[in-house]
């Protein structure tokens, strides 16, 4: 089976300015890639390149079969969903009246704007004139122009601002039922820790390059950051000789917590010990979160990194 999107030392320039840099990146079907990076790392250069907005100065680039920039272009924005950061609507039309625009566009069976209207909550103001939407309710209604004709892949760009928790959380279960159907979905996004579920693998890019790639316990291993043991039972005060034994420097956590950060090769070791403490009640082992080994990787922007060779796509 063929990628839906496949990047082969694909390069992008601006002038002198260098936006990506020989980047090889394949995209299964029925996966969820995080796209993660600062402002001007590459994130949005490689949404248009996939897009087919803008072309590659080298490199090839094969979205859903063909070259997004070329002939393969009208059908490919048919069988696509994209949710831009700053959604822009006519005013003038209502939200369902939008929804009927860009499903005539997409030749999208009408059936389904009542249903997308009731899964973003914009049921009671279907009817109502973009203009007096708030910022949130016009990113629920672009969610769901995104979400028209069941595409094969999404793209999503910072989909969940001006959500609530529950909307959000609405949101990426609808994401989830059309991955489950093979849906591609590619998400870039500064809200980590709400993502970290749904995802699997996430790509940080800095200064146009690939800086990681991988599955979140892939990206763990990569980075050897330290594991961190949550204990319950134990004070900083009373346990001093025990956190000198551990090289651990602890931090208390609310009134019922103490923190202590150990390397994952002295896991077993930590923990043996802090088992045979009498005092200890439970303990919780934390990996590295997204966020974490995000900031970690993006350290690597600071520096100046080779170019990736074509060979291989995975860390």
């Amino acid at each position: 089976m063929n990628p839906v999107i496949e990047l082969q030392r694909v390069t992008k320039r601006h002038g002198e300015l260098v936006r990506l840099a020989e980047m090889n990146l394949t995209i299964e079907k029925g996966e969820m890639l995080a796209l993660l990076g600062h402002n001007g790392a590459g994130k949005t250069t490689i949404m248009k390149l996939i897009l087919g907005l803008i072309s590659p100065s080298s490199g090839h680039i094969d979205v859903l079969g063909g070259a997004p920039d070329g002939p393969h272009a009208d059908r490919l924005r048919r069988q696509l969903g994209y949710l831009p950061e700053n959604v822009t609507f006519y005013e003038q039309l209502t939200g369902r009246e939008v929804l009927t625009y860009f499903a005539r566009l997409k030749q999208a069976e009408r059936h389904q704007i009542a249903e997308l209207l009731e899964r973003v909550g914009l049921v009671e103001a279907a009817d109502r004139r973009v203009k007096t939407y708030s910022k949130g309710m016009r990113q629920r209604l672009g969610l769901a122009q995104a979400l028209l004709g069941s595409p094969q892949l999404l793209l999503l760009d910072e989909p969940t601002t001006g959500l609530d928790p529950a909307a959000t959380r609405d949101f990426y279960q609808a994401v989830n039922a059309l991955r489950d159907n093979g849906c591609t979905v590619l998400l870039s996004s500064h809200v980590l820790p709400g993502i970290e579920p749904y995802i699997d693998r996430a790509l940080i890019v800095g200064k146009g390059k690939r800086l990681a790639l991988g599955s979140l316990e892939q990206l763990r291993e990569e980075a050897q950051l330290p594991l961190t043991l949550r204990i319950h039972g134990l004070s900083l005060e009373k346990h001093s000789t025990l956190w000198a034994e551990l090289s651990t420097e602890p931090t208390l956590i609310g009134e019922r917590y103490v923190d202590i950060n150990v390397a994952a090769s002295n896991k077993m070791q930590a923990l043996r010990r802090l088992a045979a403490t009498s005092s200890v009640e439970d303990i919780d082992i934390l990996p590295p979160t997204l966020e974490h080994l995000y900031t970690h990787f993006s350290a690597r922007s600071a520096t100046v990194l080779p170019v990736e060779s074509a060979s291989g796509d995975n860390p």
